[in-house]
């Protein structure tokens, strides 16, 4: 009797960070996840504090021009983002999301190391130069020096991966989700997380960045390296509290053999419906495999195999579903489960939803880029105090840290009640109003750019590089409604792709929304880049080319973008409405 209870009391498929069972009550639940949240206010503080600013950086210190160094930044953070699958991707493979957190933060240590460094050397820097030698452009970084900017960066994008692709999930891992409470705490959690996002973030492009640029790189670089080794004992004081999921193999195995199993059945099966008929038990006649789960003899494959025969298939996909051959495999390697078949449906029902948001992020791209550019040629006096570009982002930040606890406090309750559902908002809604705040967003930044160049005109300082007689709140405006697009957004996703994900591929399909986020980066700088070869055939001058921002053609990219984000919209719309929820989800 003791013993049930003892193993009643167990979360099942969980360890403890001594890898021992996980204890109900012990381990687990809001303690622990805050541990998770402090921890990347401080990794996102340390990641923000240069992302944000790094392309004034490489423009004004590594002297590249405005175009390559956007296209840098859009580069590097894409890479930090897309890594993120290997973060979680070994996450469920082969370590926990414990493990793998902490093998990140040190990595991107040690890269924080080395850029600051570089920043605190002259000699590994290029020579300085005057910004007004237009007839003379400034030596781009180059060599060694160019190498070792590079790798720092690098390793701090392999780090960011890493920890991205398992922060979330392990924080997400921490409720019960076999519970109401649990899942609500759960969708808190998420809320909470883009919340604390926002925080680091607001020291990032504040207290950094002013830093950064009145006392130096070396001192930004610096504090970045310190946030970053500050997390690792601020996430290891959790330790005890936290439940870890046990690796359950390589998802990616099963999604390839599911792939395989199912062309290669079909080629053998002349009709799709003998891999399933194969499957079904007769009622006169039960299987030796019944009869051995009801002696209690049988192997935990062929208790599977059992419970896939008291199943039926879903009729989506119906091609996997010749994958299943229970009599006659193409090979025994190839040999599928209807639950591993119904798994990599999932997944590949939520790939067209990960597909529509890479235009969002792809807009979320030219805050870090263009608009910090914008804003470095205007007014950035608040009284006498002079404002950093890099901290526009402040705006986004704020309002985030606003809208979270208002959005958990005030609007879920009030759309539960309306609704009379569990989640009163659903994921794919509050990912719809982040996709349609973007169109708002990259409508708005064009007409501040024609704004923007009219003052420039008009002041005759079009030719110059001096700053403008209009304040950088313009520019404020895209940052607002990129910034709720991104909460809306963000906190959908992460949420969305976890709920919905099979157990065994969560950390995979959570890292997606940090993919979708790479994406992003990389589709801007494929745009810019054909936007430059198309607009150079047709014109005499490049839209998105040179060292002086009031002769780019800036204004046409941003409708370019807002034209891109409808479709986009659109094509959301199309997946959206046609995707269901699965069981014990709202379909509305």
């Amino acid at each position: 009797m003791e013993q049930e209870q003892q193993l009643s009391t167990r979360w099942e498929g969980y360890v403890d960070w001594r890898n021992r069972a996980a204890i109900r009550g012990r381990h687990g639940g809001m303690l622990a996840s805050s541990f998770v949240l402090v921890a990347e206010i401080l990794e996102n503080l340390a990641y923000l504090a240069n992302a944000s600013n790094l392309v004034l950086y490489l423009s004004q210190y590594m002297h590249l021009s405005p175009s390559k160094a956007a296209n840098n930044v859009t580069d590097f953070m894409g890479t930090a983002f897309l890594l993120a699958l290997l973060g979680g991707f070994l996450s469920d493979a082969f370590f926990t999301t414990y493990h793998i957190y902490l093998i990140s933060a040190v990595t991107e240590f040690l890269g924080l190391i080395m850029l600051t460094v570089q920043a605190r050397l002259p000699s590994l820097k290029p020579p300085t130069c005057s910004p007004d030698s237009l007839n003379n452009p400034c030596q781009e970084v180059e060599g060694g020096k160019a190498a070792l900017l590079f790798i720092g960066l690098y390793l701090v994008a392999l780090g960011v991966g890493g920890i991205k692709g398992s922060l979330p999930s392990h924080g997400a891992e921490q409720f019960d989700e076999s519970t109401p409470q649990g899942r609500k705490q759960r969708s808190t959690f998420f809320n909470y997380y883009v919340f604390c996002l926002a925080c680091g973030g607001l020291i990032a492009v504040t207290l950094v960045v002013w830093i950064e640029d009145n006392k130096g790189w070396e001192w930004g670089f610096g504090i970045a390296t310190i946030s970053i080794l500050l997390s690792i004992p601020v996430f290891l004081a959790g330790s005890t509290l936290y439940r870890n999921k046990i690796p359950c193999g390589s998802p990616l195995t099963t999604i390839l053999k599911v792939l395989i199993a199912a062309t290669l059945h079909s080629c053998m099966t002349k009709s799709p419906s003998n891999a399933i008929a194969s499957m079904a038990p007769t009622p006169s006649s039960p299987t030796t495999t019944s009869k051995a789960i009801q002696e209690g003899n049988a192997t935990e494959k062929e208790a599977s195999t059992a419970d896939d025969q008291d199943q039926a298939p879903t009729q989506s996909l119906k091609f996997l579903n010749r994958a299943v051959q229970v009599n006659n495999p193409a090979h025994k390697a190839l040999e599928c489960t209807l639950q591993q078949v119904e798994e990599v449906k999932i997944v590949l029902k939520i790939l067209p939803i990960f597909a529509c948001t890479i235009m969002l992020n792809c807009c979320l791209a030219q805050l870090s880029t263009f608009s910090v550019q914008q804003a470095a040629t205007m007014d950035t006096k608040l009284g006498s105090l002079k404002v950093p570009p890099a901290s526009l982002p402040i705006f986004p930040v704020l309002f985030i840290m606003i809208l979270a606890p208002v959005y958990d406090f005030f609007i879920i309750p009030f759309a539960r009640k309306s609704t009379k559902s569990e989640m009163g908002i659903t994921h794919l809604q509050r990912i719809g109003i982040g996709l349609a705040l973007s169109i708002i967003a990259m409508a708005i930044a064009a007409l501040v750019e024609i704004k923007r160049k009219r003052v420039a005109s008009n002041s005759g300082l079009l030719d110059l590089k001096e700053p403008l007689p209009i304040t950088f709140f313009w520019v404020a405006l895209q940052y607002l409604f990129l910034g709720s697009a991104d909460l809306f957004t963000l906190a959908g996703l992460l949420e969305f792709f976890f709920t919905e994900a099979p157990t065994s591929m969560r950390s995979l399909a959570t890292s997606l929304t940090w993919a979708s986020l790479a994406m992003g980066y990389y589709l801007s700088s494929v745009i810019v880049s054909v936007v430059n070869d198309v607009s150079g055939k047709y014109s005499k001058h490049k839209w998105l080319s040179g060292s002086n921002l009031n002769h780019y053609h800036l204004e046409r990219f941003y409708w370019l973008m807002c034209v891109l984000s409808g479709l986009n919209f659109l094509h959301y719309l199309f997946w959206a409405t046609r995707y269901k929820y699965g069981p014990g989800r709202p379909n509305k």
